[in-house]
C-alpha cells in the first residue's frame, strides 16, 4: 500500500482512485462495509482501491484542548488498511486551507483536480466543506458535473444500534474489550514504539514493553490480557501477555501509558513497532501495600491470562 501525503504535488501514477472518504477511526465494521463497497467500484473501474482520510483529525484541529478520543494513530490504521487490501491511502493534510474550501471547491480542488478519484464513496451521515455545510446529496451533484461517481453506503448495525467510533469508545472506557471487538471486528490494538521507563518491572521479575498512549482514548485503567505482535525485527511473531494501562499509582507516577509483559520471551524490544491487542480486562489499577504483595498479585494476573488466552488467536 502507498500513503500519499501530498495531494497537491502527485505522482501521476497516484491519481485515479476508486476511494472510500472518512476519518476511519478504529476500522470497524461500518467503516469495512464502506470499503468492500469501494471495493467493487474499483474493480469494475479497473481502478485501485483506495481511502481518503485525514490527517490530523479534523476533530483535533477544531478542538486542540479537546481528551484524547482516537481510536488508532496514523500508523495503526494504515495497518490496518493495508490488511483490507488498500492499495493507496490518501492521507489529506488537515489545515486552515482545506477547512476553508466550500464544498463545491472541496470536490472540484481535491477530489477531481488534485486526486482525480474516478469514484467516491461514503457513510449517509457524510458531510465535508466549511462548516460541513456539504451533504451527499450535494456530492452526488458534484459528482454528476464533474465526471466521478458517488456511491452512498448505508449505515451499519448490530443488535439495532449504530456501530460507531463514539460507541466503540464507551465500550473500552468502561472496560469491555469483546464489545468493543464485535462492532471493530477485530481486537482494539494500541500500537507504537517500545520506549524507555524506568525498567522497575525487570526488577520485579516481570521485563515491560512500554508504550506510549498520547493522542488516544484511554481504556479503562487496569489490567488486561492481551495478543501482541511484533510487527519487525529479529523477534517478528505473535505473543501472549498480559498489560497494565494507566498512570501506575503504586510508584506515584501520572502519565499514563500501556506496559506489556510477554510470556515465555526474551529479548531487547526497545524502539520496535508493537500492536497490542486488548483481549479481556482483568482487573483496575491499584495500589498495594508492598511490593511483595503487587508481585504476587501479577503472578495471579499472568495465570488468569494465560487461561484467558489459550484458545485465542
Amino acid at each position: 500500500m502507498r500513503i500519499i501525503r501530498d495531494s497537491v504535488f502527485i505522482d501521476p501514477a497516484d491519481r485515479g482512485a476508486a476511494a472510500a472518504i472518512g476519518n476511519f477511526d478504529g476500522v470497524h465494521i461500518g467503516h469495512r462495509a464502506v470499503i468492500d463497497i469501494a471495493r467493487a467500484a474499483a474493480d469494475a473501474a479497473k481502478a485501485p482501491l483506495g481511502i481518503m482520510t485525514f490527517e490530523p483529525h479534523p476533530r483535533s484541529y477544531f478542538a486542540r484542548d479537546t481528551a484524547p478520543f482516537r481510536l488508532m494513530n496514523a500508523e495503526a490504521r494504515a495497518n490496518r488498511l493495508a490488511k483490507l487490501g488498500v492499495e493507496k491511502l490518501y492521507e489529506v493534510p488537515f489545515n486552515t486551507a482545506l477547512a476553508s474550501l466550500t464544498p463545491r471547491d472541496f470536490a472540484q480542488k481535491i477530489i477531481h483536480d488534485q486526486l482525480g478519484l474516478v469514484h467516491v464513496v461514503v457513510g449517509a451521515d457524510f458531510c465535508f466543506g466549511k462548516d460541513r455545510k456539504g451533504t451527499v446529496a450535494d456530492l452526488q451533484a458534484f459528482g454528476a458535473e464533474m465526471g466521478f461517481g458517488v456511491t452512498i453506503a448505508p449505515i451499519i448495525a448490530i443488535a439495532g444500534a449504530n456501530i460507531s467510533s463514539t460507541a466503540i469508545r464507551a465500550a473500552l472506557t468502561d472496560g469491555r474489550p469483546r464489545d468493543a471487538a464485535a462492532m471493530l471486528g477485530h481486537w482494539h490494538r494500541i500500537e507504537g514504539a517500545v520506549i524507555r521507563g524506568h525498567q522497575r518491572g525487570r526488577e520485579l521479575g516481570y521485563p515491560t514493553a512500554n508504550m506510549s498512549i498520547a493522542g488516544l482514548h484511554p481504556p479503562k485503567f487496569g489490567v488486561y490480557a492481551v495478543k501482541v505482535d511484533v510487527l519487525e525485527g529479529a523477534f517478528k511473531g505473535t505473543y501472549s501477555g498480559a498489560a497494565s494501562i494507566g498512570v501506575r499509582p503504586m510508584f506515584g507516577e501520572n502519565i499514563p501509558n500501556c506496559e506489556t509483559f510477554i510470556f515465555d520471551f526474551k529479548g531487547d524490544l526497545y524502539g520496535t513497532h508493537l500492536s497490542v491487542a486488548l483481549v479481556d480486562y482483568l482487573r483496575p489499577e491499584l495500589k498495594f501495600d508492598s511490593l511483595d504483595a503487587l508481585i504476587t498479585q501479577m503472578d495471579a494476573d499472568c495465570a488468569t491470562a494465560r487461561d484467558i488466552l489459550t484458545d485465542v488467536r
